[in-house]
């Protein structure tokens, strides 16, 4: 008997079936043109009509402003780890990072090669769980060039809800894993960022949407041109040659997104996955998590057994019915669920009914 394999991986994670099944069909011969897309120039008149209807549904499905600039650069979110400083410090030398997890963590180490961050800890606990303070709590310097904060932790699962509403600030938000996933007011925000292989498409690109203003900022340092968003602006993303093969899918991915009911259905839908999942959890006696209620994940569900010895068992078993790629982050340990916008229901409903089952004969 055939089983249904549902992919529970951070990233690169699930792409839709539908989107895959349409890479496949054009692979050979894209748009009846006798060529594959990832042979054709990133220059060509075809290849425009990508980039057009890229730029064109990501702004539609987020609402972004026409004041906003969109760059999608080569590489990871890691790079805007540099990218950022370099390009938004100006004349200042410090920032403030707000540190909720291990890729925020990630980005303020980068920052102290540039600047002089200040290390904001705002992870506190209540009751044993983990929780993030409220904003208006948050100890924030007079005098900064900006604020950064990642509104998701892939690897700890927690998430930050609230939008910033700060006065006279630079506001700088890794979405990388959970942006299109629920409804976000752009213009609360100067600069976004998402690595594009959780909602957005396969890896290998990072979506950036920045209000064309932080164009103006004068750099006091030199640094890559690959770097520089001035450049990428002046080139139309196009200062090297694009991973043209993802600025395809994700075109694809996001068309996919608007046609099955835009942000609205997918936050929706992703409230109702999590929420099965966590329901699961709290009312085990073999699994925990240890995230408040306010700041857990609807992306990334993390959770471990309170019979460790069990771990490999339940590995092992997960596998053999088609739920893959469960394990923890070795940082974090345990298991994750990551149920991005590709994940179906179904998916989560089969993972639930095997937690339940093992419980009742290993719990």
């Amino acid at each position: 008997m055939n089983t249904t394999i549902y992919n529970f991986s951070a990233g690169p994670s699930m792409l839709p079936q539908e989107v895959l099944q349409q890479v496949q069909n054009e692979f050979l011969n894209w748009n009846n043109i006798g060529t594959s897309i990832i042979e054709i120039s990133h220059r060509s008149l075809e290849f425009q009509t990508i980039v057009q209807e890229l730029e064109q549904y990501l702004r539609e499905l987020l609402d972004i402003p026409d004041q906003y600039t969109i760059l999608f650069c080569s590489g990871g979110a890691r790079g805007q780890f540099d990218a950022i400083p370099l390009n938004l410090l100006g004349n200042d030398y410090s920032a403030d990072y707000v540190n909720s997890g291990y890729w925020s963590n990630s980005a303020m180490l980068e920052a102290k090669k540039y600047c002089l961050p200040r290390k904001i800890n705002v992870i506190s606990q209540i009751e044993n769980k983990i929780s993030i303070m409220p904003m208006k709590e948050w100890n924030l310097s007079n005098n900064t060039a900006y604020i950064h904060y990642c509104p998701n932790e892939t690897i700890e699962g927690i998430a930050i809800y609230e939008e910033p509403n700060f006065d006279n600030k630079i506001i700088v938000g890794d979405f990388s894993s959970c942006i299109l996933s629920r409804k976000i007011n752009i213009q609360k925000y100067d600069l976004i960022y998402a690595s594009t292989q959780k909602n957005i498409g396969p890896s290998g690109m990072t979506v950036i949407i920045l209000k064309h203003k932080l164009l103006n900022i004068h750099n006091k340092l030199l640094f890559p041109s690959i770097l520089n968003y001035k450049t990428l602006f002046k080139y139309q993303s196009m200062f090297n040659t694009p991973v043209t093969f993802s600025w395809y899918v994700s075109g694809l991915v996001l068309k996919w997104i608007k046609k099955q009911g835009g942000i609205h259905f997918f936050e929706k839908l992703n409230f109702q996955k999590s929420k099965l999942l966590y329901d699961t959890i709290d009312h085990s006696n073999l699994y925990i998590n240890n995230i408040h209620q306010r700041n857990r994940s609807n992306m990334n569900v993390t959770f471990k057994l309170k019979k460790p010895h069990l771990n490999n068992i339940f590995l092992k078993k997960l596998n053999k019915h088609g739920l893959k790629f469960l394990k923890g982050h070795k940082i974090v340990g345990g298991f994750r669920a990551s149920i991005y916008n590709a994940m179906p229901i179904s998916g989560v409903q089969k993972l639930v009914q095997f937690m339940i089952q093992f419980e009742k004969k290993y719990g």
